[in-house]
């Protein structure tokens, strides 16, 4: 077999240049991030993808649907490729969370927050899910969040979770490369296409420094 993912964040917003966290808000690719979704598309057609799925989120969605335009491909959406969610801390700063919630802002865990075991879990099956759809030597891109992504990856590769910080987060419209083997997943590329100021995500503080 050789059927790969490309797994690819969203390009910036302004929520990403003032260290907001997104989760499940709604925010909009910004100009840079427009600009940054054009340079993405325009490299990762090179690579002929045969089916693009996003999150329902529209930083991600239209993100995909640049590159869909290029590689005349429709985007197919799926909720289970959203972003973690912040619960309480959707829309504050890192300075905020770390002043009001000192101990979970250490743990990177917000109140009524999702766990990164959920976000993993539900990631990880969805990547399967569409990637059961791919013929043999098929490339499925899929345009999603930093923390959704980088814990999906860890989750398909089997990684125990104690070693998952040891892979790290995603600059905006950066992506990382999946290839399947008879032994599952193994990851061939990570954090690709890095521009010279990437921006944090919501993925924990020590993911993305």
């Amino acid at each position: 077999m050789s059927r790969r993912i490309v797994c690819l964040r969203h390009g910036q917003t302004l929520w990403n240049v003032e260290q907001r966290f997104q989760g499940h808000s709604d925010i909009p690719l910004d100009e840079t991030g427009q600009a940054q979704a054009a340079r993405a598309a325009s490299l990762l057609a090179s690579l002929r993808p045969t089916l693009i799925v996003s999150s329902d989120l529209q930083r991600a969605n239209d993100t995909a649907l640049a590159l869909g335009r290029i590689a005349s491909l429709d985007v197919l959406v799926d909720k289970d490729f959203r972003e973690r969610g912040g619960g309480q801390w959707e829309g504050l700063t890192r300075e905020e969370i770390a002043a009001r919630w000192p101990e979970e802002y250490v743990a990177w865990e917000a109140p009524d927050g999702e766990a990164v075991g959920d976000v993993a879990l539900r990631v990880a099956a969805a990547m399967r899910r569409w990637a059961s759809r791919l013929e043999d030597d098929g490339l499925l891109v899929i345009a999603s969040h930093g923390a959704a992504l980088r814990l999906g990856i860890c989750e398909l590769l089997g990684l125990p979770e104690q070693l998952w910080p040891a892979l790290g987060g995603l600059g905006n419209c950066s992506w990382s490369v999946l290839q399947e083997g008879r032994k599952g997943w193994r990851l061939l590329e990570h954090n690709a296409g890095t521009l010279p100021e990437p921006v944090n995500s919501d993925d924990r503080p020590d993911a993305v420094a």
